[in-house]
């Protein structure tokens, strides 16, 4: 339905679709020191704006907000109408601590009391 209109109206839609994703999303990706907004976002990818981001490939940091959120190891990166699809390997978490290499319990005393 779109090509029966002409190209500066398509080019005006295609902009508004794009500042209305950039505004809804608060998420974005950083390498580096440069930082690149996240269109969407899904289980095996992301997308970004084909205008302002370079072909990414490697570890890249993503962000919620303030907030660290993942680590991504992006393997291949293509444009489909006006965004870079990223595809990514792995996806971790990043946790607030360092994670415990031993099993404890739930019931465990917090302190020993000394002894009189």
């Amino acid at each position: 339905m779109l090509e029966f209109l002409p190209q500066d109206v398509r080019d005006g839609l295609d902009l508004a679709r794009k500042r209305a994703a950039k505004r809804r999303s608060r998420m974005r990706v950083q390498v580096g020191e440069a930082v690149f907004p996240v269109l969407r976002f899904w289980d095996g990818g992301f997308a970004l704006d084909a205008d302002l981001t370079p072909h990414l490939r490697g570890l890249v940091d993503v962000y919620d907000g303030g907030r660290h959120v993942f680590q991504c190891l992006i393997i291949a990166s293509n444009v489909e109408n006006g965004e870079i699809i990223c595809e990514f390997k792995r996806s971790t978490a990043v946790l607030d601590k360092a994670p415990l290499d031993f099993w404890q319990d739930e019931n465990a005393p917090v302190a020993l009391l000394p002894r009189k």
